[in-house]
C-alpha cells in the first residue's frame, strides 16, 4: 500500500511540477486607451505590436522558455515526434501540369524541408532537377511560391520567400540548362505571373516599405507592371495603377492566345472588377467590363472573341458566362453553364470542353460540358473526397486531376476528357494504416435552427461511450470549405484512439456565397454558434464529453478559437488558436488586414464596431476558469501579425483564475504557414500533440 501511495504521490509531484513551469510572469502594462465613437477601450499590451524592440523580442524569449519547459516535461514527447516523423516520411508528388510539351510535377522524397519541382520531357521522357528550393538555405526556410512557364519553354519565373514571410522576390531561370539569369525582383506580395511569349512577363508589385515596417506596415498602392527580361526592374513598364484608392490591389492575366489582357482589382477578399484590354488594335483600349467589387469574376479564357467568365453574380453557388467582347456587357453575357444546387467551385478549360468541378455536401463532383453547355459525362470519382487540382494544357485530351480524403494521401489519376476514363498515375505508401479507419458526415442543429454538415473520422467500430479523446477543428470564413483531406498531423491523434471532426460553418464556401454571408459582419456570431453546436453534438452522441475535447483552427479558425473559448470557456479542456486574428478592432491597420473588412466589417464604422466589440476575443477576455490553452504564432507572420497573439496570451495569463496552463509558442524564422519547412512542421504538430495528449488525459503507446 506504502508503495502505491509513494507512487500516486510521485505522479502528482510530476503534474504538479509541469503545471509550475506553465506561468509566465506578469507582462507590463501600459496606460493606452483609445475613444471609439465614446466607448473607452483600454490596450495595456500596446507596446508588444513594436515586433523590432528589444523589449518585445526579451518578452518572447521568456514566454517561449516557460513553454518549452513545460513540454520538456513531457516524457513522451521524443516518442511522439518520432512517430510524427515517421508518418511524414512517405513520397509525396504533387498534380503534375503540362507547358510548352514539357510536364512540370513538384516532388518530396519524405521528409525533406521544400518540395523539389522537376521536368520531364514529353518526348524523352527524361525527369531532371529543375528548382531545388532545399538547396537555397541551410535551414530549409526558403520556399518556392508561384512558378510560371514562358510560352515557348525557355524559362521559368518563380517567387521565392525567406522565413514564411508573404514578401518574396521573382527570379528566372533557363529552364534547358537551369541556368539562373540575372533578373531579380523584390518587394512582390500576392502577385501572379503572365508570359508574354519568351520576351518577359506581367506582375503586381508595391512600393519598397519603409524600414523596420517590412512585417507590420500596411500594404498599398499595388500596381501591375511588364518587365522585360535583361532590363532593370526598376525601370519596368507600368501597366496599370490606382492611386486614388491605395488599398485596392491588381492582378494581370493574358488570354491564352496573349490577345487580351485582363486585369481584376480587388478591395477586399471577396468581389473583383474586372477590366480587359485588347492588345491586338493600337489604342489597346481598355474595356471596363465590371467597375464594382460585389461579385466575383473569374476570367476563364477567351476564345473566338468570347470571354469566359465563372461568377457568382446573382448565383450564389456560381455559373459559367460568356461575353461577347465586340459588344462587351456582363448583363446581355450568355449564361453557358447555370446555376444549380451544389457550388461550382472551379471550371478547368480542356480542348475545348469544361470540366466542371462541384462541391456537393462539401464532397467533389465532376462533369464534362462542351462550350455551349451540354452536358458530355459525369465522372466517377474514386469515393468520397475532394478534387483540388484539375491540370490541363487548354489544347490537350489528357491532364492530370487529384482526389483526396481523410484517410488517405492524395491519389493523381490521368484522365482523357473525351473517353471519360480515369486512370491511376500515383499513389502514395504510409505507414499508417487507412483501411482502419472510416469517416462519417452528419448534419447537426445549430443555434438558430440551421442543418450543419460536419465529417467525423475516427477508427471503425469506435464505443459511442462519450470517453473518447476529441478534436475539433473549424473554420467558418472568407467563403473558404474545409472538405476531405488528408492530413499527416492528424493520423497521430487517430492512431491513438481520437475521433477527428470537422464541421462545415457558416461563412465558409460549403453552400456558396448566401452561406459565406451567413457569417460575415452582422452574421459572424452564428460561425462561433455553429462551432459551439458542433461541440454539443459530439458530446451528446457519446462521441466524446467536454473533459475530453480540444478545439483548433488557425488564421480566421484561430479567432474562431479564441471567440468560442471567451464566450464559453467551460466548452472545452483545451483550446489552440493559431496564427489567430484576434484583435478585431485594430486587425485592419496591419500589413494586409485591411482587406478582410468584408467578412469582419472594422472599427472605423460605429455600427460595425459595436458589432465587434461584442466577439473581439482579446477584447472579451475576463476573470474565468479558461481551459488549458496553446497559442501559436510565427515571429515572421507578415498576414495575420503576431502581436495578435502576444496581446491574447497576455491577457489569458493575466485572468485565467483556472490551474489549466496557458502557453504560446513562438515559431522564430517562421510565418503564417505557407512554406514553412517540414522540420518546423514537425517540431510544431510534435509539441502541440504532447500538449493535447498530456491535458486529455491520454496515454500514447508506441
Amino acid at each position: 500500500m506504502k508503495y502505491f501511495l509513494l507512487a500516486l504521490l510521485l505522479g502528482l509531484a510530476a503534474i504538479n511540477s509541469i503545471a509550475q513551469t506553465a506561468k509566465a510572469p506578469p507582462t507590463k502594462k501600459v496606460e493606452q486607451t483609445d475613444d471609439y465613437f465614446g466607448t473607452k477601450v483600454s490596450d495595456p499590451y500596446r507596446w508588444l505590436e513594436d515586433d523590432n524592440s528589444a523589449e518585445t523580442k526579451t518578452w518572447v524569449d521568456v514566454e517561449n522558455k516557460v513553454t518549452f519547459d513545460y513540454l520538456n516535461k513531457i516524457n513522451y514527447r521524443p516518442q511522439v515526434k518520432e512517430r510524427l516523423t515517421n508518418l511524414w516520411n512517405f513520397e509525396k508528388r504533387t498534380t503534375p501540369f503540362k507547358k510548352a510539351g514539357m510536364l512540370f510535377c513538384y516532388e518530396n522524397n519524405g521528409i525533406q524541408d521544400q518540395n523539389v519541382l522537376y521536368v520531364t520531357n514529353s518526348k524523352t521522357l527524361k525527369k531532371r532537377v529543375l528548382l531545388d528550393p532545399n538547396k537555397l538555405s541551410a535551414d530549409g526556410t526558403v520556399s518556392i511560391g508561384s512558378v510560371a512557364v514562358s510560352k515557348g519553354g525557355k524559362y521559368l519565373a518563380y517567387t521565392y520567400s525567406k522565413a514564411g514571410s508573404d514578401w518574396s522576390q521573382i527570379k528566372v531561370i533557363a529552364i534547358k540548362d537551369g541556368k539562373l539569369l540575372s533578373d531579380q525582383i523584390n518587394w512582390i506580395k500576392f502577385s501572379g505571373i503572365e508570359w508574354k511569349g519568351d520576351e518577359g512577363f506581367y506582375y503586381s508589385r508595391y512600393d519598397e516599405p519603409t524600414k523596420g515596417t517590412e512585417l507590420s506596415g500596411k500594404n498599398e498602392f499595388q500596381k501591375v507592371v511588364f518587365h522585360k527580361l535583361g532590363t532593370d526592374p526598376k525601370n519596368d513598364e507600368l501597366v496599370y495603377n490606382d492611386p486614388n484608392f491605395p488599398t485596392r490591389g491588381f492582378y494581370g492575366g493574358l488570354s491564352d492566345d496573349e490577345n487580351y489582357l485582363m486585369i481584376s482589382g480587388t478591395e477586399s477578399t471577396s468581389g473583383n472588377s474586372l477590366f480587359i484590354k485588347d492588345l491586338k488594335n493600337q489604342d489597346r483600349r481598355l474595356i471596363r467590363l465590371v467597375e464594382s467589387f460585389s461579385d466575383d469574376y473569374n476570367v476563364l479564357d477567351i476564345i473566338e472573341g468570347k470571354a469566359f467568365i465563372l461568377t457568382n453574380n446573382k448565383a450564389s453557388n456560381k455559373k459559367v458566362i460568356a461575353v461577347d467582347l465586340t459588344n462587351p456587357s456582363i448583363e446581355k453575357a450568355d449564361v453557358i453553364i447555370p446555376e444549380t444546387k451544389d457550388l461550382l467551385e472551379s471550371v478547368t478549360v480542356a480542348n475545348k470542353c469544361l470540366i466542371l468541378n462541384y462541391l456537393h455536401d462539401v464532397s467533389s463532383k465532376i462533369e464534362v460540358h462542351d462550350l455551349k453547355g451540354n452536358l458530355l459525362h459525369e465522372l466517377k470519382l474514386p469515393g468520397i473526397g475532394k478534387v483540388n487540382s484539375i491540370n490541363f494544357d487548354k489544347k490537350d485530351t489528357l491532364g492530370y486531376i487529384d482526389f483526396s480524403t481523410f484517410t488517405a494521401p492524395t491519389a493523381i489519376y490521368k484522365y482523357n476528357v473525351k473517353s471519360n476514363k480515369l486512370k491511376l498515375h500515383f499513389k502514395a505508401k504510409t505507414s499508417f494504416k487507412s483501411d482502419e479507419y472510416e469517416t462519417k458526415q452528419v448534419f447537426y442543429t445549430s443555434k438558430d435552427g440551421t442543418k450543419i454538415p460536419m465529417f467525423i473520422i475516427s477508427k471503425k467500430g469506435i464505443k459511442l461511450d462519450g470517453n473518447n479523446p476529441c478534436f475539433l477543428f473549424g473554420y467558418g470564413g472568407f467563403s473558404v470549405n474545409y472538405s476531405p483531406e488528408f492530413r499527416i498531423d492528424r493520423c497521430l491523434f487517430l492512431e491513438q484512439g481520437g475521433v477527428y471532426a470537422v464541421p462545415g460553418l457558416r461563412g465558409g464556401g460549403e453552400y456558396g456565397e448566401d452561406w459565406h454571408k451567413a457569417g460575415t459582419i452582422f452574421n459572424k456570431q452564428n460561425v462561433f454558434d455553429d462551432f459551439i453546436s458542433a461541440a454539443e453534438y459530439l458530446c451528446a452522441e457519446k462521441y466524446t464529453n467536454k473533459n475530453k475535447l480540444a478545439i483548433h483552427g488557425r488564421s480566421n479558425g484561430g479567432l474562431l478559437i479564441g471567440a468560442v473559448m471567451t464566450q464559453r470557456p467551460d466548452i472545452c479542456k483545451v483550446a489552440i488558436p493559431t496564427v489567430g486574428v484576434l484583435d478585431m478592432l485594430r486587425y485592419h491597420t496591419f500589413t494586409i488586414g485591411w482587406a478582410w473588412a468584408t467578412d469582419y466589417g472594422t472599427s472605423a464604422d460605429e455600427k460595425q464596431f459595436q458589432n465587434l466589440i461584442k466577439y473581439s476575443p482579446l477584447h472579451n477576455v475576463k476573470k474565468a476558469n479558461y481551459p488549458a490553452t496553446f497559442i501559436t504564432t510565427g515571429d515572421h507572420d507578415d498576414r495575420v501579425v503576431p502581436a495578435h497573439s502576444f496581446k491574447f496570451a497576455a491577457t489569458l495569463q493575466e485572468n485565467n483564475t483556472s490551474e489549466e496552463p496557458i502557453l504560446i509558442r513562438i515559431d522564430k524564422n517562421a510565418g503564417h504557414g505557407a512554406g514553412k519547412p517540414t522540420t518546423k512542421q514537425i517540431e510544431e504538430y510534435a509539441d502541440m500533440w504532447s500538449f493535447v495528449f498530456y491535458n486529455l488525459g491520454m496515454k500514447p503507446k508506441y
